[in-house]
């Protein structure tokens, strides 16, 4: 669907656009005369907008687009796009508002010629359902109150109907229901009530949704079945289910009753579901049983404190493996490859109480030499295909084949690594069978392993590390397991990290600026290094390497030497150890700082002869001692060049250059780039966009003129900017385009003089705004030629007058702030209203007295809810003291006094 906008002139030789009209030639979904001026197309969401501007006129005009919306977060009139046909495809609702075709050739008055958009649209219903509160344990049960709650987006808003299965709810003809808008829900929300459910309540019901068929945006729905049916389940299997070892098991859930239709989910007690188990909707499916991880221990005679085997005392060997399920494991024991059965000297226990569960244990009592032997725990799931685990264990007269000791290599206690490297710390378990884990840790114990883990267990001694950094460097402590060995005393060593790394050092970079002729003197710091002996120093220029004495490597490399124009240039000091090379970087030049512009120069100043206007470019300099004396500047302007010639004024830090650019034509936008110029070279550029921008008045000369208030009737809005620090910005609009939706009881419903084609600037306190939201708006900034009043009597002062509109039982604060322009901006509080001020528009003005260049910013602050939106309109700033024409003024002052009071 498209609709098109068409502004027709007669041709005439060399005329400027004459008054434009608008034909629709689209096929929109309806046309409204609100008034004379305009129309209003209504258009479906993600429909193509074609919007035709047709122009006649000599010279050929320009056609330009714009856009104000009713969001002021929408920037299209920042982006002008100019042609004659604008098109949207998919439009949007946020792309609805005001389109405005200005053709302008440069000859006489610009054609201007504007349009409304309403995007239409309906977004599917939600349904939330809410019940009394003392009835929060489950289902709808008799006696008790049910709300539904219909929510819905549209535009224009929609007509809620409920039905009762296909039958339409009247509340009239049935005192069991309630329907209602709640508050603040502007027109979106339709909540039904039953009271005190009957059994005829328990049905299906319908929110059903209409625009009444606009743009053929069909009715949406959403259905909920209100029952008193609890949720049943059935499982598949009993309450008990045995699975042999190693084989799959699949359980079901299936849900009998229920509605809305109950979700299953699994649990495990104790303990979270096992890794492998996968539920798919309400089946369980746990894979096959597993084994793994077994170990072995040994335990002396308790009565006596050895860690030796003694003959003629009692001795235990235990064995335990981490399985699935637990108590399905069988051990076996062997001695010397033949099965160990139960006898009055060995022992078999199946569960050990006095270990772990699921532990097995040999007792051999009164250890004779016919048990000295080598024994064998075997651990497995019968007839399952899950593999076997087995652990061999010697038991001798000799106590090194079974108690462990650890310690490092050879030369090993040491281990030097590059930073980035990988590496192994090694840790020897050089007696013991069965041979135990090794388990690694820090020896600060305030220090984490790199995995995170405070302690790390390898079964080969052999702890690998990966792109080692230099944290990571320090000791660590290996340790044998208190199993798979004699558990009375732990044996340990330790290992020491040595992370090598190339030298830190500073500057890495330092931009150098000096006057030629002078000494430089470049220094680059060593702050650390490891290891920390240095093998080389070199100086490099422009890459090439300097020639110099030796240096002295235990001193902080240091170069010195004499500017002049032809050794400027980039200067690298290269450091390096056994781990690497690092680099000091100095841009040395005697070329000047660049210019820094004034980050708000004054506005520009507007020629009467022809199209034209001025602007007075300001800016500082940037350390201008550093360097040679700066003798002027290159400005260039789009391709043209041109010299400033300070005349022998030195620029002087913090103070103002400026320079008048002449020739400048309405509306064209320039870039300007400014470079500062000595004897021996030219600094870098640096630049800026300037624009021509109408202004309530721009001249402090013109400031006083009273036919210069500013409306905001023109969609550039008197050179007026929206502050990008604050959260939400002020929006410019009409009665004409107010949002139909608007928040009733809060906002004006006219501009100031009660016309509905004249524009205000407002604040919108809907959603998504909330309390203590900011949005500020900034006038122009303002030049102030003289510092001084009449006959001496002090500072200029000015009259700042305004209409504001603060109507609505959640309005926030008003705020007028004063910002005075310097290096550093400083905003001062001059006037302020907050809460319910009536439903009229009221005029406030007061005086300043500004010590220089100043913008007035008009801050809105959001109140506590939506009924909140504040206006402004009719500014104007005068030269001299306002004239004390009501009251208003006095009490906005009385009001700022009691704050600075407070």
């Amino acid at each position: 669907m498209s609709l098109c906008l068409c502004v027709c002139v007669s041709m005439r030789a060399h005329t400027a656009p004459a008054n434009a009209q608008i034909v629709h030639s689209g096929a929109a979904c309806n046309v409204k005369e609100d008034n004379i001026s305009e129309r209003i197309y209504t258009i479906k969401e993600g429909d193509t907008l074609v919007l035709q501007c047709i122009v006649k006129g000599h010279p050929r005009p320009q056609v330009r687009w714009t856009k104000t919306a009713g969001s002021a977060s929408d920037k299209f009139q920042e982006t002008s796009i100019y042609n004659e046909t604008l098109r949207i495809e998919g439009i949007q609702r946020v792309q609805g508002g005001r389109y405005y075709c200005k053709a302008d050739n440069g000859v006489g008055v610009a054609a201007i010629k504007s349009i409304r958009v309403d995007v239409q649209y309906l977004d599917t219903p939600v349904l939330t359902v809410h019940q009394t509160i003392s009835d929060v344990r489950g289902s709808y049960y008799q006696e008790k109150t049910v709300f539904l709650r219909c929510t819905v987006n549209s535009n224009p808003p929609a007509r809620f109907i409920w039905k009762r299965e296909n039958m339409p709810i009247e509340q009239s003809k049935d005192n069991g229901v309630d329907i209602y808008e709640p508050l603040y829900t502007q027109g979106e929300t339709k909540v039904l009530k039953l009271k005190n459910l009957r059994l005829k309540d328990f049905a299906d019901y319908t929110c059903q949704v209409s625009v009444r068929n606009v743009c053929n945006i069909e009715d949406k729905s959403v259905t909920f079945r209100l029952t008193n049916l609890h949720p049943a389940l059935r499982l598949s299997v009993n309450e008990t289910l045995v699975v042999d070892p190693g084989r799959d098991v699949t359980m079901t859930c299936e849900v009998t009753a229920g509605f809305p239709p109950p979700t299953v989910t699994w649990s495990r007690y104790p303990g979270p579901l096992p890794l492998s188990a996968q539920v798919r909707g309400g089946s369980l499916m746990l894979s096959k049983s597993t084994m793994s991880n077994l170990t072995f221990q040994i335990t002396p005679d308790s009565n006596k404190d050895s860690e030796s085997i003694q003959m003629g005392r009692d001795l235990k060997l235990s064995c335990h493996v981490d399985a699935t399920p637990q108590d399905k494991v069988n051990y076996t024991w062997y001695k010397n490859g033949v099965p160990v059965y139960s006898s009055d000297s060995l022992i078999l226990l199946r569960s050990d109480p006095d270990m772990a569960p699921g532990t097995s244990s040999l007792e051999i009592v009164d250890m004779k030499f016919r048990d000295l032997a080598t024994y064998s725990c075997m651990a497995n799931f019968p007839g399952s295909r899950v593999q076997e685990l087995r652990v061999d264990v010697n038991i001798s007269q000799n106590s090194g084949d079974h108690s462990p000791s650890a310690g490092g290599p050879a030369g090993g206690q040491v281990v030097s690594v590059r930073e980035g490297g990988n590496t192994e710390l090694v840790c020897l378990v050089v007696d013991g069978k069965p041979r135990p884990p090794v388990l690694w840790s820090r020896m600060d114990k305030d220090l984490l392993m790199p995995s995170g883990e405070p302690l790390v267990e390898t079964r080969d001694g052999r702890l690998r590390l990966t792109n080692v950094s230099r944290d990571m460097m320090g000791a660590y402590r290996c340790q044998t397991a208190p199993y798979n060995g004699l558990n009375i005393k732990r044996r340990e060593a330790q290992v020491q990290l040595n992370v090598q790394y190339a030298p830190i050092l500073d500057p890495v970079f330092q931009d150098v600026r000096s006057r030629n002729y002078q000494m430089v003197t470049l220094r680059c710091t060593v702050l650390r290094s490891n290891p920390p002996r240095l093998m080389n120093i070199r100086w490099f220029r422009n890459g090439e390497p300097l020639r110099m004495p030796p240096p002295d490597l235990k001193e902080t490399p240091e170069l010195k030497f004499k500017l002049d124009p032809v050794n400027n240039g980039t200067y690298d000091c290269r450091v390096t150890n056994n781990a690497g090379t690092s680099t000091c970087t100095f841009n040395v030049s005697a070329r000047p700082y660049n210019a820094e512009f004034y980050f708000d120069t004054p506005n520009p100043i507007r020629i009467l002869k022809g199209n034209n206007y001025s602007y007075n470019l300001q800016w500082t300099q940037r350390d201008p001692e550093a360097t040679d004396r700066i003798i002027g500047y290159w400005i260039n302007q789009n391709l043209l060049s041109k010299q400033i010639d300070l005349k022998g004024v030195e620029p002087v830090k913090g103070v103002l250059l400026s320079y008048a650019i002449p020739d400048l034509r309405i509306p064209l936008s320039y870039e300007v780039r400014l470079a500062p110029v000595t004897t021996y070279s030219t600094g870098d550029y640096v630049s800026r966009i300037i624009q021509y921008s109408e202004l309530c008045n721009v001249s402090p000369l013109h400031i006083h003129t009273p036919d210069h208030v500013c409306g905001f009737e023109d969609e550039r809005i008197c050179g007026f900017s929206q502050d990008r620090s604050d959260i939400f910005d002020w929006t410019r609009q009409n009665h004409l385009t107010q949002n139909p939706k608007r928040s009733a009881n809060t906002g004006p419903e006219t501009d100031r003089s009660g016309t509905k084609e004249g524009y205000y600037m407002y604040i919108e306190a809907s959603r998504p705004r909330a309390p203590g939201d900011k949005a500020r708006l900034l006038s122009p900034l303002y030049n102030v030629t003289s510092v001084r009043g009449p006959k001496g009597s002090g500072r200029v002062p000015y009259c700042v007058s305004f209409y504001y509109h603060m109507k609505g039982k959640h309005i926030g604060t008003l705020n007028v702030l004063l910002r005075v322009r310097s290096i550093a901006s400083v905003d001062s509080l001059a006037w302020t209203k907050s809460g319910h001020q009536g439903p009229d528009w009221k005029k406030a003005f007061f005086d300043i007295s500004p010590s220089g260049p100043f913008q007035i910013v008009f801050e809105g602050i959001r109140g506590p809810s939506f009924e909140g939106d504040i206006a402004i309109d009719d500014v104007s700033i005068t030269m001299g003291k306002c004239k004390q024409e009501t009251s208003v003024a006095s009490t906005g002052k009385m009001t700022l006094q009691k704050k600075k009071k407070n």
